[in-house]
Formats: structure tokens, sequence, C-alpha cells
């Protein structure tokens, strides 16, 4: 599809990766705190537009790689996919850890989401590992590909981040109270990412 070489497993890797927490998701449970659905939604578009903003510079570096060296393409989609399995082994070993609070002020939800996250130091390396995964070089067409994968990203972030905002409240009590079951699912998502990065060098 559109250069794309499994539209629908892309779909479930972004699901996967939109569900594990990190700055962007303590952000938005932040802001919902703070200052309710409204906040929330407002730090949700921030998140977005800073991804939009990561996942482009990603796009650009891949499409220079993917153009002017294929055999450079090819290796970065081997190093994408080890990424991958090293993200999910990290995660099924992991112990858990205590979420760092994440500083927002009432009122600023927006800009400071925005903010953290064109800071976070990994989100950049994760497009860049990313993307090669999924864009076949015989059928991909540039700029095309890259706006479709890009507007599919920005639809399921806002179908998650708006469903997380409205439950917000009840959601961190469910993993307060279930933390076995928190812990399971992430070692699930950790089980998903390592099959994908196998999966897609095949």
């Amino acid at each position: 599809m559109l250069g794309i070489t499994d539209f629908w497993a892309f779909v479930v890797a972004v699901a996967v990766f939109l569900a594990l927490p990190g700055p962007g998701t303590f952000a938005l449970l932040t802001s919902t705190g703070k200052g309710g659905f409204r906040a929330g939604a407002a730090a949700t578009f921030g998140v977005i537009v800073g991804d939009q903003v990561l996942l482009w510079l990603a796009a650009l570096g891949v499409a220079a790689v993917l153009q002017g060296h294929p055999i450079l393409f090819k290796s970065l989609q081997y190093a994408g996919a080890a990424y991958l399995v090293f993200i999910g082994v990290r995660l099924i070993f992991s112990r858990g850890a205590s979420a760092q609070p994440i500083p927002i002020r009432a009122g600023q939800y927006f800009r400071q989401a925005l903010l953290i996250t064109l800071l976070n130091p990994k989100a950049i390396v994760f497009y860049m590992a990313f993307f090669p995964l999924f864009i076949d070089p015989a059928t991909q067409q540039g700029a095309v590909t890259f706006a479709v994968m890009a507007i599919t990203i920005a639809v399921l972030t806002l179908a998650y981040c708006l469903t997380l905002v409205a439950f917000a409240h009840a959601l961190t009590a469910q993993v307060k109270a279930h933390h076995r079951v928190a812990r399971a699912l992430e070692r699930l998502a950790g089980a998903v990412l390592v099959a994908f990065g196998i999966r897609l060098v095949q």
C-alpha cells in the first residue's frame, strides 16, 4: 500500500508503541490531573505536533539514505529491527520502575507537552529505526509514502491519547491496583516488539 510493506502491521506496531508509558504519557496524565479533559486535550495536541516534527526530521534522513544508498538503507532496516528487539527484550526482563513526575504548569499544557516531546532524546532514534522497517524500496513513493505513515501515526495518537485523557483517573487507579496485570501487559508488548523485529527483516 503506497510503498508500505505491511500497512496493518504498521498500525499494530504504532499502537503497541503508544501503549508503552513515556514522557508524553505522563505529561498527558499530569495535565489532565491539573486541568481536566481540556488540559489533557491541549497536551495531546502538543504531543502530536512534537511527534510530527521529529518523525519528519527522521523521514528526511531515511529518504536521503533510501535515494542515494540502497545498501546502506538495507543496513538501516537491520539496525532498526535490532533496535526493536532490544527494546522488546528490555521490556520483557524489566522489573518495572516508578515514573518520574512531569512538571506541568497550569495554562501551558500544549506548549509544555510539545517541549517534552521535542526534548525526548530517544524519539528521533526511534523514528529513524522505525520507518525503514515498513518501507518497500521498490514501490515507495517518497513524500507520499511518508505522509501516509505520518498521518496514520497522528490519527492513532489522537485517538489513543484522547481516550487515555478521558479515562485518566480510572486508568491510573487500575494500574496501581493491578500491578501484576500491568507488568504482564508490558512483557506482552515486549514480546510483540521482538516478534516484529525478527519478522520484518525476513
